[in-house]
């Protein structure tokens, strides 16, 4: 195997006990490109699989202002090309703001998600405190990818093939801040159009935007909230947006003082707005829940005069005092929080019925599972199957991966092996596609056994066999969570070959 490290960023990181920067979690300072023919594969990577699938990272750099979260870690990208039965591979960091600041000063300047009180300097996101890390979310729109902190932060663009960041959106980054754009945003397949929101701390604690095909910022209007919340997800359908408004959030009369409390309230009703496309904060249609918190939905669609939203549910969110980290022992508190095992994640659906304005729930599974992903061509539209990740007992690690048939009830499950870890998985159909699930299952693996790291190809319709092509990673890459793909037609611009839509 051969591959060029085309840079090796500098860190300051000393020795520690810290979990999330030991083990599975190691960060990775270098930049890779491995071109084509230089990867060792095990298998045959099909010759229709054509696209790029790329993941996320929070990766720190230094040695940082307190204690480590594993959500503080700058963005890093790992970036496998598929086309004609070959890979290549690239990784690079999110060069934003923060990032290139700390680098000159070679040294953290700002401190992370559980101290967001004690640094010096102005931030971003909702807090207003933190570095903008561009770790979250990553998709691909308009020909140039997209990477953002859940918190929001600004819309970092960078070229999808050789993953250069190219700065704040050129076209519309100012039309946002200071609140920015949060993960999750949502492409329509058939349109082009992306869906997004922010949630600042002030009011009217919610804004919701469009940005059509063509990269323009077409609609952003406010959302008004009680307060200020953190949901973390949104929907979108044919014709409509679903935003969410959970009841976890930080004690209100604390966080006139400047302390943040955030915690679940059980007695508050989950709240869920249908809004139109392009409609106004006066046009959302508020429907009542179950009390829960949701980080990530599988999808949603339009079925009569209801909105199906399907995702995973949070019935019960155990909480950790965000700023307060004394006392105790602070790594097993976050992994506790963590741990779904201790904070259950399941498969549900809500169907909101826009004549009646009644709101029906239903359980469809009762596994811990979270990260539920469907095919592109399929978000917001009526569908079938969901692929999510199976959690390892007692750690933020992913040990497997279930793929829901949501019209039988059938599941097929893959367990990668003691060990091994995953992450965010990414349905790819595979070139002139004629079903939902004719294509391929794609998923980055960390093995801590042979201490290296693996693109696996899985048949979509029988994951269960294993993968058919194992792509090894020039080195061992630390774990991470939110992946994308993007279909060969659709690197350069939104131009998704038609006939691939349902």
């Amino acid at each position: 195997m051969s591959s060029t490290v085309v840079n090796t960023v500098h860190s300051t990181l000393k020795p520690t006990d810290n979990p999330f920067l030991n083990g599975a979690f190691r960060p990775n300072f270098n930049e890779h490109v491995a071109h084509v023919g230089s990867l060792k594969v095990i298998g045959e990577i099909p010759r229709d699989l054509d696209g790029l699938y790329i993941r996320n990272t929070h990766n720190q750099v230094h040695e940082p202002m307190g204690i480590y979260h594993p959500f503080d870690g700058d963005g890093m990208l790992h970036a496998v090309h598929f086309q004609n039965g070959q890979a290549s591979y690239r990784s690079r960091f999110v060069r934003t703001t923060g990032f290139l600041a700390e680098q000159a000063a070679q040294a953290s300047l700002w401190t992370g998600i559980l101290e967001p009180d004690k640094g010096a300097r102005r931030g971003w996101g909702a807090m207003g405190s933190m570095k903008d890390n561009a770790g979250t979310d990553i998709i691909c729109h308009a020909g140039r990818l997209l990477a953002t902190m859940s918190q929001g932060s600004e819309p970092w663009r960078l070229d999808p093939i050789s993953l250069d960041t190219q700065g704040p959106d050129a076209s519309w980054a100012r039309h946002v801040m200071p609140h920015g754009i949060g993960s999750h945003y949502k492409v329509d397949p058939e349109t082009g159009e992306m869906m997004f929101f922010n949630y600042p701390e002030v009011w009217p604690y919610m804004h919701y935007g469009v940005v059509d095909r063509h990269n323009q910022l077409v609609h952003y209007v406010p959302v008004e909230l009680p307060g200020a919340r953190w949901p973390h997800d949104l929907g979108i359908t044919k014709n409509y947006t679903i935003l969410h408004d959970t009841p976890q959030f930080f004690d209100p009369e604390l966080l006139k003082k400047g302390v943040r409390k955030l915690a679940f309230h059980p007695e508050v009703p989950a709240r869920f707005g249908v809004i139109p496309r392009r409609g106004s904060g006066a046009d959302v249609k508020w429907f009542e829940a179950t009390s829960c918190h949701i980080l990530h939905l599988s999808n949603c669609y339009e079925d009569g005069d209801e909105i199906v939203m399907d995702g995973c549910i949070m019935p019960r969110p155990v909480m950790h005092p965000v700023g307060k980290t004394e006392g105790g022992d602070v790594y097993a508190r976050m992994k506790a929080r963590l741990d779904k095992h201790n904070n259950p994640t399941m498969m549900h659906r809500w169907r909101f019925n826009l004549r009646t304005g009644q709101t029906t729930e239903q359980y469809l599974d009762d596994e811990i599972t979270e990260f539920p992903v469907v095919s592109n061509d399929y978000v917001g539209r009526p569908y079938r199957y969901s692929y999510n990740i199976l959690y390892q007992p007692g750690e933020w690690l992913f040990c497997g991966l279930k793929k829901f048939d949501l019209q039988t009830g059938a599941t097929q499950r893959f367990e990668y092996g003691p060990g091994r870890y995953g992450s965010e998985p990414q349905m790819a159909r595979r070139l002139g596609a004629t079903g939902e699930d004719d294509g391929y299952l794609l998923v980055y693996v960390t093995d801590m056994v042979q201490d290296r790291s693996e693109a696996l190809v899985f048949d979509a319709t029988d994951i269960a066999r294993g993968p058919l092509a194992t792509v090894i990673l020039p080195e061992r890459i630390s774990v991470g969570v939110h992946a994308c793909w993007v279909e060969g037609d659709r690197i350069h611009g939104e131009h998704r070959d038609s006939r691939m839509l349902p």
